[in-house]
Formats: C-alpha cells, sequence, structure tokens
C-alpha cells in the first residue's frame, strides 16, 4: 500500500528563472502563505512544484528537474493534494463535441468555465464521500456506537451550515434532502453553476476540503480571494482548516484580508525565500 505523506516540509527549486534565482522554503505543517509584488515569482513556485506532482509517480523520480520536495514521513512516496485557482477562465481545453457532451450531462444551464468543469467533478466526488459517510454510519450503527455514528454526519452538517452563513445576504440555501448539490432561493431552485462567481469560488474551496474526509493533504491556492468579497476572504482559512484540520495550506496572495484572522506570522516574501 502505498504511503502518503502528511505534508511538505520544504520546498526547493534551481533556477527558477534561467538560473537567475534559487528558492529554498522552509514549510509550517498548516498554513503557508507566500506574498510578494507581481513578477517576484509567487505562481510560478507553486506552478513548478504543482507540475512536479501531477507527473505521477512515486517521490522523487517524478519531479521536475530542479524542484525537490521534502515531506513528512521522509520516506513518503505519495502525496495527496489539490489545486484552486484565481481566475475564472474560460474552458478553452474543450473540443465543441467535448463541451457539448459535458453539458448533457449537466444538464440545460450552460457551463462555461474552467470553475464549472471543477464543481462538476467536485459534485462527483461529494457524493462519493455521501456514500463513504454512509456506509461507515451503518457499520458503526450495526454494532451500537451510536455517538460515533453521529460523529461522522458532523463535517458534512458543518459544510452545509457554512455554505449558508456565507451565501445568507442573497438567500440561498443549500437543499438539505438531494444528494447532489442544490440552492433554493426564493422558492426556486439553483445547481451550482448558476451561482455567481465568488460564489462558485468558495463553494469549490470548501468542498475540495470537505471531500478529502479528514485525510492529510496538501491545497495549493493560487491568490484564491481575486472573486471574493473582503468578508469571506477573512475567513477564508478558518473554514478550510475547520473543514478538515489535517489540511496543509500553501497559498499565494496580494490581499491583507486573507492573513487578517491571526495568519501574519504564516506569511513568507518571496525576497526572503530567493537566494
Amino acid at each position: 500500500m502505498p504511503k502518503y505523506a502528511d505534508y511538505i516540509k520544504r520546498i526547493e527549486i534551481d533556477s527558477l528563472w534561467s538560473g537567475k534565482k534559487h528558492i529554498i522554503w522552509e514549510l509550517n505543517r498548516q498554513v503557508n502563505i507566500l506574498s510578494g509584488s507581481n513578477g517576484q515569482g509567487k505562481s510560478t513556485i507553486l506552478n513548478k512544484v504543482v507540475k512536479g506532482l501531477s507527473a505521477g509517480g512515486e517521490f522523487p523520480s517524478h519531479m521536475l528537474k530542479g524542484v525537490k520536495i521534502d515531506v513528512e514521513p521522509e520516506d513518503a512516496k505519495w502525496i495527496r493534494y489539490d489545486v484552486i485557482r484565481s481566475l475564472d477562465s474560460p474552458m478553452v481545453e474543450f473540443t465543441e463535441s467535448g463541451l457539448m457532451k459535458f453539458r448533457e450531462i449537466t444538464g440545460p444551464v450552460a457551463v462555461r468555465s474552467a470553475l464549472d468543469f471543477q464543481i462538476y467533478h467536485l459534485q462527483r466526488k461529494y457524493l462519493d464521500y455521501q456514500v463513504n459517510i454512509g456506509n461507515r454510519i451503518i457499520a458503526e450503527l450495526q454494532q451500537g456506537n451510536m455517538d460515533a455514528a453521529q460523529h461522522l454526519s458532523i463535517q458534512k452538517k458543518r459544510f452545509q451550515d457554512i455554505v449558508d452563513d456565507l451565501f445568507s445576504e442573497t438567500g440561498k440555501k443549500i437543499v438539505r434532502t438531494e444528494n447532489e448539490i442544490r440552492f433554493s432561493q426564493i422558492g426556486e431552485t439553483l445547481v451550482p453553476y448558476q451561482l455567481s462567481s465568488g460564489e462558485k469560488q468558495m463553494l469549490a474551496i470548501l468542498l475540495t476540503v470537505l471531500v478529502e474526509d479528514n485525510q492529510p493533504y496538501v491545497l495549493f491556492m493560487d491568490e484564491p480571494e481575486v472573486s471574493l468579497h473582503i468578508e469571506w476572504q477573512k475567513r477564508l482559512i478558518d473554514l478550510c482548516i475547520e473543514l478538515n484540520p489535517n489540511v496543509q495550506i500553501i497559498l499565494t496572495t496580494h490581499s491583507p484580508a486573507v492573513v487578517m484572522n491571526g495568519w501574519v506570522d504564516s506569511v513568507t516574501e518571496v525576497s526572503d525565500i530567493t537566494l
């Protein structure tokens, strides 16, 4: 059985730009925020690490040349991770026939963006997550463990409560009798693709964290605050940790609001890790 890492301890990148910069970044177990002005390499650092991880295979052979990561435990060969991008970009990677097929699956609402596509895949993961939780609840009940069974449903309910609270200004609530995520708003039922860009972005982040089901994993976020209003930015990190205390967050940001709730000590300037 593959041995998964709990978190990334250190990122080292040779030749960030044609041999001009060398990056060494010592990471915290839980929250790591990379700051710096445009052009300093925040997104480049994240993208190089993610590209290496996405190549697949065991550590360290699959990492890009010049990119090295140290993990805990040291002998781990695999790592669970997710990536959240900042912009709701067009789905340029789709062929017209592929896009038409995707829209047939997702219903009459026009699904146009990469974020819509991400939410579609998260819906599938959410269904699997619920099945897994349901099976574990049944197993606990069969053994007479009522408290343990109730505990298993806490995270899902907390996710639903959080989303209802965040979307309360527009009167949207998650329909709790549905297995897939649907919203009610003034008597109308909405699918996630009908949300605003900011709502979709927040939903994607929270779902991404939830469906990992408390497993240790790394969440990379590249300027996730772009579509989020200020109050959501302030709560972003805390909400992620609440839904999965075992997540390690590695994010880039321009926004002071993201660090306001006690995360200033987790900020690293690009210039401080550049040799």
